[in-house]
Order: structure tokens, then C-alpha cells, then sequence
């Protein structure tokens, strides 16, 4: 009897040649090389900068009380004296009187300054923190919107 050939050998042939031909193809490559954009790099928070919401302007908070000339006068009266020549009676009362008067005008200066208005600016930080600070005076170009950082002792308008 002749023998008959199982039709499973010729699958198991056919499929061996078909994944061997698969590996005998080139491989695809590109002759064309595209240049992909390179993602934005995050931006970084910065914790010290934010955005002004408000300034008021605080009123003298004290009236001058005249304190700062009498202390300054006395001060100064000291001063003009201890520096006068010992040798003359008129150049000491003299130079305690300039004294006084230039101890008064610089203490009432100071107290002046003291007393002086200042502005509570309101800032919004990147970061959430709403921050309420008192400035003496307010940094050129600073007005409501405007980014700004805070140094721990400085406003900084930011371009």
C-alpha cells in the first residue's frame, strides 16, 4: 500500500517558511529624519513672587507731639557743651544753644518720619499666601496687577 503523506508536514513547512521569510526582509527604516519639538520644560514657582490686589494709603497714624524736638534739644544742648572750648564762658553757652536748636530741629525731623503715612499692599502669592505689607514708600511703577517679588525686606516690581 502506497503510503500517504499526513497534510500536517506540509502546514509545519509552509509556516517555517513563512517566518523565515519574515526575517529576511530589510528592516524599515526612515530615510527622512523629522525633528520633534522639545517639550516645554515646566515652569518653576517661585515662592517669593506674586501679584499685587490692592494699596491703600495709611494716614499719619500719630500726630507729631513735639517730643522729638524737646528730647533732640536736650541732647544737643549736652552735645554743644561738651564740645565747647572750657576756656570761655561765652563760646559755651553759645555752643549750648546751637546745640539745642540744631538737637530740636533734628529730633523733630526724626519724629516726623516717624509719623509719617505709609501704604498696606496687598499681594497675592503664586504659591496661594495672601501676604498685607506696610511700606514707607511704594517702589517706582507699582500699582494694582503688577507682578512682584518679595525679598523678605523689599517689593520688587517684576517685568
Amino acid at each position: 500500500m502506497p503510503t500517504r503523506l499526513s497534510p500536517l508536514p506540509p502546514l509545519v513547512a509552509l509556516l517555517g517558511l513563512a517566518l523565515l521569510g519574515g526575517c529576511a526582509t530589510a528592516p524599515t527604516t526612515r530615510s527622512v529624519v523629522a525633528h520633534e519639538a522639545r517639550p516645554a520644560a515646566p515652569t518653576l514657582a517661585c515662592r517669593d513672587c506674586g501679584r499685587v490686589e490692592s494699596i491703600t494709603r495709611v494716614q499719619d497714624a500719630r500726630p507729631t507731639t513735639g517730643s522729638g524736638a524737646v528730647l533732640g534739644g536736650v541732647v544737643g544742648a549736652i552735645a554743644g557743651r561738651a564740645l565747647a572750648d572750657d576756656r570761655s564762658e561765652g563760646r559755651q553757652n553759645t555752643a549750648t544753644v546751637v546745640g539745642a536748636v540744631a538737637g530740636a530741629a533734628a529730633g523733630h525731623a526724626i519724629e516726623q518720619r516717624a509719623n509719617a503715612g505709609s501704604f498696606d499692599v496687598v499681594v497675592r502669592m503664586d504659591d496661594g499666601r495672601r501676604l498685607t505689607l506696610n511700606l514707607g514708600r511704594l517702589p517706582a511703577g507699582l500699582a494694582p496687577g503688577s507682578s512682584v517679588r518679595w525679598d523678605g525686606r523689599d517689593l520688587i516690581p517684576l517685568q
